[in-house]
């Protein structure tokens, strides 16, 4: 009995000098150059201690604690971690498994398990944070993706999820059945006084946030309309506001945006129809915009579309009018590609997309770490910073030249712990 526990005291012993070493650990990291989530600075080196940055500046500048332990990141900027504004981690690529089948075909298990690769692709190709627009069907599994990644149990970014997602009656799919057959909905129907009770629900049951659907096609085939009145939009808000939490929109018309910029959500998703004028009331109003442009690429390159070779289709041409409209408006712009339409893991095709666009590469940099801070309320995140959480990574060259770094991430660390080195 003695011996037992003289055993366990040693291991007790062991596990506590462990825990002490991590929460007392430090690292400098040593790039040729640093993006600190607003400018570029050369020759900067950056100071972790635990889980915080607590020192970033000229190595000269810089006291170095005795035992701080030293990476060197020769040629390489150091950056914030990636914040992704648009994700799906319960989808993947349309071309492998068409949008219906997933949801009609693939339980919410299945689609779970293909979950945990998806979050550790997204988090190895430099995504530390990642919101979550809708769990397309699968209930409330994003909700315990989250959970699991938050408890240990698999690998992946920090998780803002928005659950189920609210559409109007009758207006989302999978459509194409009689009236007599019951098939799952990609998002959880309400109506009128009854987005109360749903928007209650979905954050009682987890959801970070609230997505709705402000337009969408009434009928398979058609062109998007309005779903939702203003004021069932403000009822939503007004709820989701008085818990603490926000509504985002997908809206892609005209008067969908309309409506969901007055009902006072704080981002609009996709915009292909925005004009002037709505993105000039989306500037007045601090609503972020979030063009998910790298969606719209694949999913015509999935329906024949042979790019750099083909003439654009007109999708792709009202695409480039329409984020050259909101730049010129000056809305902040959110970086969220809609990523599990195409590739988890290729998160970067949407910084790409949105230079080749119009976009200078430092803004667009800015997007992905400091603005999505701000607009997704993550005070301690998106920069390199004293104080902030240390959600850092590192890629090849320098992006703010070159927006195509992007793709070659070579370290990650997340909350000071190193996933890519």
């Amino acid at each position: 009995m003695q011996i037992n526990n003289m055993k366990i005291k040693a291991v007790f012993t062991i596990l506590f000098s462990l825990i002490i070493s991590i929460a007392s650990s430090q690292t400098l990291l040593r790039p040729d150059r640093v993006f600190d989530g607003n400018s570029l600075h050369e020759g900067w080196v950056v100071l972790v201690e635990g889980n915080k940055i607590t020192q970033i500046g000229f190595l000269n500048s810089i006291k170095i604690p005795k035992g701080t332990k030293e990476i060197v990141l020769k040629g390489k900027t150091l950056m914030p971690g990636l914040i992704e504004g648009h994700s799906h981690v319960l989808l993947h690529p349309y071309n492998e498994t068409v949008w219906n089948d997933q949801v009609l075909k693939e339980s919410p298990v299945e689609r779970s398990i293909r979950a945990t690769k998806h979050v550790k692709n997204s988090l190895l190709a430099g995504i530390t944070t990642m919101r979550d627009l809708g769990a397309e069907g699968a209930g409330y599994s994003d909700v315990y993706i989250k959970k699991t990644i938050d408890e240990g149990i698999i690998v992946g970014p920090r998780l803002l999820v928005a659950g189920p997602a609210v559409v109007a009656t009758g207006a989302y799919g999978p459509k194409g059945f009689h009236d007599g057959v019951h098939v799952p909905l990609g998002a959880e129907e309400a109506s009128g006084n009854d987005v109360i009770r749903t928007v209650r629900r979905q954050l009682g049951n987890g959801a970070d946030f609230i997505k709705i659907y402000a337009d969408y096609r009434w009928k398979p085939g058609a062109v998007s309309q309005p779903t939702f009145t203003l004021d069932e939009i403000k009822l939503m808000v007004e709820v989701a506001e008085s818990a603490g939490s926000y509504v985002v929109a997908h809206a892609s018309t005209p008067e969908g945006m309309r409506r969901a910029i007055l009902g006072g959500v704080e981002t609009i998703e996709h915009g292909d129809g925005g004009t002037t004028e709505i993105f000039r009331l989306m500037k007045e109003n601090n609503v972020g915009f979030c063009a998910t442009i790298a969606a719209g690429d694949a999913i015509m390159q999935y329906n024949g579309w042979n790019k750099g070779k083909d003439p654009e289709p007109a999708r792709i041409k009202q695409k480039r009018i329409s984020f050259k409209l909101a730049i010129e408006s000056g809305v902040d712009i959110v970086f969220g590609g809609d990523v599990g339409v195409f590739t988890h893991g290729e998160n970067y095709r949407e910084l790409e997309l949105m230079v080749d666009y119009g976009m200078n590469p430092i803004k667009a940099l800015q997007s992905a770490t400091s603005l999505n801070a701000k607009m997704f309320h993550l005070d301690n995140l998106g920069q390199l910073k004293k104080g902030f959480l240390a959600d850092i990574i590192a890629v090849e060259g320098n992006p703010t030249k070159d927006i195509k770094a992007m793709q070659n991430v070579t370290f990650v660390m997340k909350d000071g712990v190193v996933y890519r080195n």
